[in-house]
């Protein structure tokens, strides 16, 4: 499944930030949200902390927290910005201090952070609206860091996943796409991010960072996690349990668990300080 949608996966809207029905879905069952969703490489994190100039993050659309508590499992002082009221209410339940807000319209009250940080969630903000929001909480120094993952499961998983819902949903744009795709889209798209950065004139060169890793799914763990993403957050139940139906075959014909291999990307830079 991709870090980020198609920019033509659907005629309208023209931009993910726009998706807002897509954007809300996810929070429909925040706990198998927060369940099922991996973390985020440690490396990435401690990257990240040690290239910034404290320990004060702000996490934008932090979802149910997930990123947020590695962060502060580092020693980071988070506080989450989530515009899902259910999403919020898990992260707050689960110790992390959230306020329910879209980033771009999100009051910081004069407050400023060493780091702000979007772990799979920059696509459903303004990427110009976003980059002036981050440079105007972060201090001189500070650092912006936007990731997300890249996973396809093997080829034997993919191909009944896409014939299953181009089944369930043959109107969907989504029907048209590969069953695996190749990094490529996902590289380019996070060069636009990093194009959106540099325009904004508040920010050092960003950097591209990458991180290779695999993960081990039993048929259990992948059905539970596969509602959670893009597309099947809005499925009729029906048409899902189709989907999930074949997609649970197929991991049964490899032994009931698969090896996802996992790319997380990265753009990230720091704060000019200029006004």
């Amino acid at each position: 499944m991709p870090t980020l949608p198609r920019e033509h996966s659907a005629p309208t809207p023209a931009q993910p930030h726009q998706a807002r029905q897509m954007a809300e879905s996810f929070g429909t069952d925040a706990q198998r949200y927060d369940r099922a969703r991996p973390g985020y490489p440690d490396a990435l994190v401690a990257r990240i902390v040690a290239a910034s100039p404290g320990p004060d993050v702000l996490d934008v659309g932090c979802g149910t927290g997930i990123a947020a508590r590695q962060f502060q499992a580092a020693g980071c002082t988070v506080l989450g910005v989530e515009p899902d009221t259910r999403m919020a209410r898990l992260a707050q339940a689960r110790g992390l201090k959230v306020e329910v807000a879209g980033f771009e319209t999100w009051q910081p009250a004069g407050r400023t952070f060493d780091a702000v940080v979007a772990a799979q969630s920059w696509h459903w903000v303004d990427p110009v609206a976003g980059a002036a929001q981050a440079a105007r909480v972060l201090r001189p120094g500070g650092r912006l860091a936007i990731f997300g993952h890249v996973y396809e499961p093997p080829a034997e998983v993919a191909e009944p996943f896409a014939a299953a819902w181009r089944r369930a949903v043959p109107d969907s744009p989504l029907g048209e796409r590969p069953a695996r795709r190749p990094l490529d889209p996902y590289l380019a798209a996070y060069e636009k991010i990093a194009d959106k950065m540099r325009g904004s004139g508040q920010f050092d060169d960003p950097e591209q960072w990458r991180f290779d890793w695999e993960r081990s799914y039993t048929r259990e763990q992948w059905l539970d996690l596969l509602p959670t993403t893009g597309g099947l957050t809005r499925l009729r139940p029906d048409r899902l349990a189709e989907v999930l139906d074949a997609v649970g075959g197929a991991i049964d014909s490899l032994g009931g668990r698969f090896t996802m291999n996992y790319t997380t990307l990265a753009v990230t830079a720091a704060h000019t300080g200029t006004p």
